[in-house]
This record gives structure tokens, sequence and C-alpha cells, in this order.
């Protein structure tokens, strides 16, 4: 039995040494780019940019594939509601932008944080909760109601989301 235990530490230990060298990695890339921005922007302000500006195009690309591919711009019937494509492709792309931007901000943008890992969570899932409420909304608004293409509406969707989720952030989930 304390083989077993053993490997596992090691293999835990593979993983978080792949993890930090891709945390290194990104950090290097970021950093590259930042001596222009120098007394102008904060580090963590530049690099919560470059990683929700990744993270957003990530979100765009994948959103545009699950519309058009994985939905097919079909009405998706769960059953107990049925989805229009527009709102199921806004579901589904949801837990992986969720993680990838949560992991983003705290290995990342916002590494100086005092607050718990699992604080830092919750805090984010509820600022999350908020952006979806916004995308939802904004979605209904400018396809059902403003009859715009669901894609450019996504974007336009994305920019009100980013500055409410900016100061969020910031200032509760990753406070230092």
């Amino acid at each position: 039995m304390p083989r077993k235990t053993y490997k596992n530490r090691k293999i835990i230990n593979k993983v978080r040494n792949f993890l930090k060298k891709i945390q290194s990695i990104i950090l290097n890339c970021i950093d590259f780019f930042y001596p222009p921005f120098r007394g102008k922007i904060p580090i963590d302000v530049f690099r919560y940019g470059a990683c929700g500006g990744a993270n957003t195009v990530f979100d765009w690309l994948l959103y545009f594939v699950i519309y058009h591919f994985v939905v097919s711009k079909q009405m998706v019937n769960l059953g107990f509601v049925v989805l229009s494509p527009h709102i199921a492709s806004l579901f589904i792309t949801f837990p992986i932008t969720f993680f990838s931007g949560f992991l983003l901000s705290k290995y990342i943008s916002f590494r100086g944080s005092v607050l718990r890992g699992r604080t830092q969570l919750i805090r984010y899932a509820l600022v999350v909760a908020a952006n979806i409420l916004i995308n939802y909304a904004c979605m209904k608004l400018f396809v059902d109601i403003l009859g715009l293409f669901p894609t450019p509406s996504k974007m336009l969707t994305t920019i009100i989301t980013i500055i409410f989720s900016f100061f969020s952030q910031r200032n509760y989930t990753f406070k230092k």
C-alpha cells in the first residue's frame, strides 16, 4: 500500500511541475509585451486584459463552432424546455470558459490575492452567475427583440460583461 501512495505523489508532483511550466510560459509570453505599457497600466491589469482577451476569443470561437456545427442552428428540446440555438450555444460554452477563465485569473492575472482558492472560486462563481444573467438578457434583447445576428450579438454582450467582470474580479474575487 505505501508504494501506491508514493507512486501517486510522484504523479501529482509531475503534474504540478508541468502546470508550473505552463504558467511560466504564459507569464513570460504576456510579460514580453508589457514594457510599452509599464507605468500606464499595472501588471495585474495588463495580465487580466491579456488573459481575458484570450479567453474571450476562445469563447467566441467555441460559441461559433457550437452554434453552427453542434447545435446546427436548431432549437434544442430538453424535454422540459426548448432552447433557441443561440441560448443553447451560450449554455454549452459556459462551463468550458468558466474554468479556463478562473484558472487564468487565479494563476496568471491575480496571483497576489491573499484569499483562499475555495473562496476565490465561490466568489468567481457569483460574479460569473451575474454575467450569465447579463449574457442571457443581452442575447434575448439583441437577437430576439432587436433582430441582430447571434454571433455579433454575443460579441457585443461579451464587451458589456467584460467591463462588469473586470471591476468585480479585481475588487471582490481576487482582492489583495
